[in-house]
Order: C-alpha cells, then structure tokens, then sequence
C-alpha cells in the first residue's frame, strides 16, 4: 500500500474529501518553493502534486506556463525537485507526493535510475500527462512495479469507449479534468462534473478527484461534495505570482482545504 492508498483510506474512515494542492517546484526560487512545501500539510493538504518544470508545457495555461519557466530561470532542474521531496520527508512521512510533468525530464535520466531516485527521495506517485496508455511499457507498467502509483487524467472527451483504456494500469487515483481545455481556463462547475464523476466510478473502484477550474473555497466545496476530492494548482501557483507571503499563500490553501473538507 502506497502512501496515496493509505491518505485515501483514512479519509474515507473519516468521512472527508481529499483536499489536493499542486505548486511548481522552484518556483519563485527553491528555499521559497521548499518553505511553501513543508507548509501545505498543517495547511489542510491531502496530497501534494509537485510540479516538474519543462520547457514545453503544452497540458498548461499562461500560470503554470510562466511559474515553469520562472522555475527554469532560477535554475530548477529535475535533481533539485528530487531534493525537495528529500527535505520534505525527513520531517513529513505520511502526506503523499505526486509528482507532476512530461516525460522528457524523466526519459532525459533514464527511466530506471529515475524511479529509484523518485522513490528514495520520498515520492509516490506520478503523473505523466504526455504519455497515453498506449506508452505504459515506457513508464507506466515500470513505476507501478517500484512501487510508484501512476495516475491518468480523464476529461470531459474520454469516451465509454476510451474510458477502459485510460483506467486499465491507473492507480492510486484517477483525476478527471473538469474542463475541455489548458489549467487555469474556465470555471468548474458541480452540475457537469457530477454525472461525468458517476461515469467514471461505474468503471473503477478508485477515488475520483476533480481539478481544473477551481478557484475558492466555495468551488472546492462544490467539487469535492460530488467527487472524492478536488485538486487546486493554478489559483494557488497565481497568490505566489502576485507577490504574496508564504504564510499569505499557505493562509489561502487552508481556505480551499477547508472548503473541500466540508463538503
């Protein structure tokens, strides 16, 4: 059981929605992205989703495009994302890490050193958003076997017939896209995803959690009261844009967390 299973468990033991937060890795510049990390957990955070900046983001809106690249500017790399989860866990050993990007950093390193590098620095999951199934010997089937969940976005144009495909080696959890498009577009709305979050668990026994689109505590209540949980990453990646404190970003996350933990 991998730490994503077991925060999933206890919540459901519980009666809570997972609260999902993503942040760039080194982004304004790494001691600040670091400080933000260790805060999330007091914060409300279920599961951190660490972004890999790349030069490429092409899943990603003008937020997460620009803290990628500030991350770049400042000398993020790959090994420096790794670190972070390192420093993490030697005060954190329970809140599961996600790490979250494109295949590039990772096939760079080479597939087999990464997944030992990744699970010794703490993480658990990943999420790949430029490999389709159809790639899963690439890195799929290897991570899952080192004992990393992978997990698969669903969205709004997974079909019942690609559905099967997507959740075939998906573990962990499945994250649906609430909106056809980039990260940061178009608000969620409860009333779509709610039939489109059934559909989905008709055809797995894993948690669904619904990102894209939300932006306050209200959205995250929304969401999460019709989905396992909901993740929010560009509304948070924006507080540390605008220039915000960490204690003003991580006062922000509690606000969303609390919202989703009502629903």
């Amino acid at each position: 059981m991998t730490r994503i299973d077991a925060k999933f468990a206890a919540l459901q033991a519980e009666g809570k929605k997972a609260f999902v937060a993503y942040i760039m890795a080194g982004d304004p510049d790494y001691a600040t992205s670091l400080e933000v990390l260790k805060g999330l957990p007091a914060a409300g955070v279920d599961i951190i989703e660490l972004g890999q900046p790349f030069t490429d983001p092409m899943a990603d809106g003008p937020t997460i495009q620009l803290a990628g690249q500030r991350a770049l500017d400042g000398g993020q790399t790959l090994q420096k994302t790794l670190d972070m989860a390192t420093e993490f866990r030697k005060t954190d050993d329970t809140t599961p890490i996600v790490l979250m990007g494109y295949y590039n950093p990772i096939f760079s390193r080479g597939v087999e050193k990464f997944l030992v590098d990744a699970k010794a620095a703490g993480i658990d999951g990943l999420i790949v958003v430029d490999l389709p199934p159809e790639e899963d010997d690439e890195l799929c089937i290897p991570a899952q076997k080192a004992g990393l969940n992978f997990i698969r976005l669903a969205t709004p144009t997974t079909d019942d017939e690609r559905l099967p495909t997507v959740l075939q080696n998906t573990s962990g959890f499945v994250y649906y896209v609430s909106i056809t498009g980039i990260t940061g577009a178009a608000a969620a709305q409860a009333a779509d995803v709610a039939p489109e979050v059934a559909r989905i668990k008709a055809k797995t026994d894993l948690p669904v959690i619904v990102g894209f689109g939300i932006r306050t505590p209200e959205t995250s209540q929304s969401i999460a009261s019709v989905a396992d949980g909901c993740v929010v990453g560009s509304a948070i990646v924006g507080e540390l844009a605008s220039g915000k404190s960490v204690p003003e970003v991580l006062a922000f996350v509690k606000s969303l967390a609390d919202g989703a933990h009502r629903a």
